[in-house]
């Protein structure tokens, strides 16, 4: 129970531009699905196409194999957790937690059942006889949680549920609905715009980006093997460099923008690398501070993050913003001239017309994820 299917759906308002454009994708039972994407990219139309609360254009949906297109919301067998929590104020926690299932007329004794069990899970035992408005956000937000809980449903859908919340308690809830929906059970579509809930979050995420998907995959082949530019800038903090590149007339260099060289292994050069524009990447991380034997650079840094784990540097190269992230402490200032080590193995190639990936770097990659 609990699969959901779309087919080539499609939604426009007024057969204008489709704000959704033919969008293919299976959502596994008991799988943690996130949509992910700037402000305006469809992710929360097309969650509440699978909810039932838009139309839908075109294509089909299914939810357990059973065409839901016509369905009202609730004949899916699903529950919703919404960005405003939506909780009654005149009503207390318990009777919020319990509308749904008093609507469906369940048995009091059941509801009283659900509720305990999922009051107790969800820490509100204490607090079933108070208010919203005598809530914090958090305790709000477990309460939005408790209503979709209690209503046994398979399949739960939460749109950027915890956008309203401080980040510490970010951290504590994306934590704990995680837990929650391993414990339970449920299939979950999780819509965010915020890059880092989604690669802590989910089992596999889904790019979208002007109504159109850019990607599916695990986070961690997102973020190693990026499928377009859209999706190297998108996931990662920080960004991804990018920058435009050019090699030299011996293919043992490559230049960016006529300034940086970096040296390139020429055997390592594709046919397609050669006869394509070519703008390349590289993370944060795999830009390694410069030693006596490494060196490959000299930068001058225009801005420092110390982070206490980690430090941050920031300089140009060419005309673009470039970032460095070491771990550790490192005693560098504004205006500093430090040495860098970049190196090909660690860059990823597009194609700058398309925007495509051509090839992702050769190390620091999926070999060498630690297997515990």
């Amino acid at each position: 129970m609990g699969q959901v299917e779309l087919m080539n759906i499609s939604k426009s308002y007024d057969k204008q531009k489709n704000v959704l454009n033919e969008i293919n994708l299976s959502i596994e039972e008991g799988e943690f699905f996130v949509l992910v994407g700037p402000s305006g990219s469809g992710k929360s139309t097309l969650l509440r196409m699978i909810a039932g609360l838009e139309d839908i254009t075109a294509g089909t949906l299914k939810i357990s194999d059973q065409v839901v297109n016509h369905l009202p919301p609730k004949d899916r067998n699903l529950s919703m957790v919404f960005q405003n929590y939506a909780l009654y104020p005149h009503l207390t926690v318990e009777q919020n937690i319990l509308f749904g299932l008093r609507a469906k007329k369940v048995q009091k004794e059941e509801q009283q059942l659900r509720l305990t069990e999922t009051a107790a899970m969800l820490g509100l035992s204490s607090l079933l006889k108070r208010k919203p408005k005598e809530l914090s956000g958090g305790q709000r937000q477990r309460v939005a949680l408790a209503r979709s809980i209690v209503s046994h449903s398979p399949l739960c859908l939460m749109d950027e549920p915890l956008s309203n919340l401080d980040a510490k308690l970010r951290a504590n809830m994306r934590v704990e609905i995680r837990r929650l929906q391993k414990k339970l059970g449920l299939t979950m579509v999780y819509v965010t715009h915020d890059q880092v809930e989604a690669m802590t979050m989910g089992d596999r995420i889904m790019v979208l980006n002007d109504g159109k998907i850019q990607q599916v995959g695990k986070p961690i082949t997102l973020y190693n093997e990026p499928a377009n530019v859209f999706v190297a800038s998108f996931i990662g903090s920080p960004k991804m460099n990018m920058g435009k590149a050019n090699f030299s007339s011996d293919m043992k260099q490559l230049v960016i923008e006529h300034e940086p060289h970096i040296d390139i292994d020429p055997a390592t050069v594709s046919k397609r690398l050669k006869e394509a524009s070519i703008t390349i990447g590289i993370r944060a991380e795999h830009i390694f501070p410069g030693t006596p034997d490494n060196t490959t650079h000299h930068v001058e840094v225009v801005n420092v993050e110390h982070l206490g784990n980690e430090t941050t540097i920031a300089f140009e190269i060419a005309s673009d913003l470039w970032t460095a992230k070491w771990p550790g402490q490192w005693a560098i200032n504004v205006g500093d001239n430090v040495p860098v080590s970049i190196t090909g193995e660690y860059l990823c190639f597009f194609d700058t017309e398309s925007g495509d990936l051509i090839r992702p770097a050769m190390a620091g990659k999926s070999q060498e994820v630690i297997a515990i």
